[in-house]
């Protein structure tokens, strides 16, 4: 049995529905082909449930990809002020976090009931439980795409499929295999906005740090971030280690300030003056938790009071807080990534309308790309963003 449509899209995730939607919109017969079961189920699990959609400030700078330019273009084009008007179109209320990110007050579901409306609405029909088995293109133009069921032909394909972040979710490297098949290259793949596992040693070291956060900044020779750190019984997370995660290259140390509001050698130094006679251990208490402060000076120096400290002694202390030199043992991989960093190459790619340049009718969209956003709602905005441009054009 042979089917026809205009548009194949093969993933019904955020890129896909959007770039559905338009596509319907023009009037185009548009088939969403996916293996899941439901459509969206990473829109669904992020944000814990209540979707970081997107954010008031959208920059190229936000995005990792080896064409730093490539993502300015379909940002340019569908903003997130585009999206919030889709939002209030529906009147899903939702609210604002630090650093401009904006979450869903209710669920994530909001957002995909949303998508499926406007895709009802245009037309789109989604095939779910559908494994793609054969892909060709037709000697005059078009593609056609075996299925487990049946033929479909069309002439635009859409690839929305993904990176490979949490596996249980669905997540394949299908869409790269759809890249190679067609001799497009793929820029190298790992995990992104995932937690630092730590070496064995030190693993054991901070463990009873475990479930403890507090702000701090991290850097490397490339980046830097501040934001709240959070201590796991498998080594780092919490936001600032996430975003510090997709610069960061394996082997590397990274530098660590515990106390990044205050300069702690200044403070030592203004209670030494102050003749404040108390113990080192007692004073560190105004800036970090008890657990903390042992795992980081030595008893003895704990115990001293302030106006005996020397002035090396002071410059330690303070570097042993500001300056915390580590090397991650490496991250957790896919399993826990909320990005895939690396995907098929943007050059081979037209920014314009994100069709493949060599070969006319296959488009690429999403996450399969080779860009990347930071945490807080960036990579949902390329989503949008580039699945709306596709859409006009497919």
């Amino acid at each position: 049995m042979m089917q026809q449509v205009d548009v194949v899209i093969v993933g019904a995730g955020a890129s896909g529905l959007m770039c559905a939607i338009e596509a319907g919109k023009r009037k185009r017969k548009v088939l969403v082909l996916d293996h899941a079961n439901k459509p969206g189920k990473k829109i669904l699990m992020s944000g814990g449930g209540r979707c970081n959609f997107t954010n008031y400030t959208i920059e190229a700078e936000n995005f990792l990809s080896k064409n730093v330019h490539f993502c300015k273009s379909a940002l340019s084009r569908f903003t997130q002020w585009d999206f919030l008007a889709m939002i209030h179109a529906y009147n899903i209320p939702y609210h604002e976090r630090e650093h401009g990110q904006l979450f869903c007050n209710e669920s994530a579901r909001d957002i995909l009931n949303m998508l499926l409306a406007e895709c009802d609405k245009a037309g789109v029909e989604i095939r779910l439980d559908t494994n793609i088995e054969q892909i060709t293109q037709m000697a005059a133009s078009g593609f056609s795409i075996k299925t487990g069921q049946q033929a479909i032909n069309c002439q635009s394909l859409v690839v929305a499929t993904g990176g490979l972040s949490i596996p249980k979710m669905g997540a394949t490297p299908f869409g790269y295999k759809i890249a190679e098949q067609f001799g497009i290259d793929i820029q190298s793949t790992r995990a992104g906005l995932v937690p630092f596992t730590l070496q064995l040693v030190e693993k054991e070291k901070f463990a009873a740090l475990s479930g403890l956060a507090l702000l701090c900044t991290i850097s490397n020779a490339r980046q830097s971030f501040t934001e709240n750190l959070l201590f796991t019984h498998r080594g780092l997370s919490g936001p600032v280690v996430l975003q510090m995660s997709s610069y960061w290259l394996e082997g590397e140390a990274i530098n660590i300030n515990l106390l990044p509001a205050t300069d702690l050698q200044q403070a030592l130094l203004a209670a030494q003056k102050d003749k404040i006679k108390v113990k080192l251990k007692n004073y560190l208490l105004q800036f970090f938790a008890k657990r903390l402060i042992p795992l980081f000076l030595a008893d003895d120096l704990l115990e001293c009071v302030l106006p005996d400290l020397s002035h090396k002694q002071i410059q330690f202390i303070a570097q042993q807080f500001h300056h915390w030199k580590i090397k991650p043992n490496g991250t957790e991989g896919y399993r826990t990534a909320e990005v895939t960093l690396g995907g098929v190459d943007c050059n081979s790619v037209s920014s314009k309308t994100l069709e493949v340049k060599q070969i006319q009718g296959l488009y690429f969209v999403g996450e399969v790309l080779d860009v990347s956003g930071w945490l807080g709602g960036y990579n949902f905005q390329w989503a949008w963003a580039s699945g709306w441009c596709a859409g006009q054009y497919v």
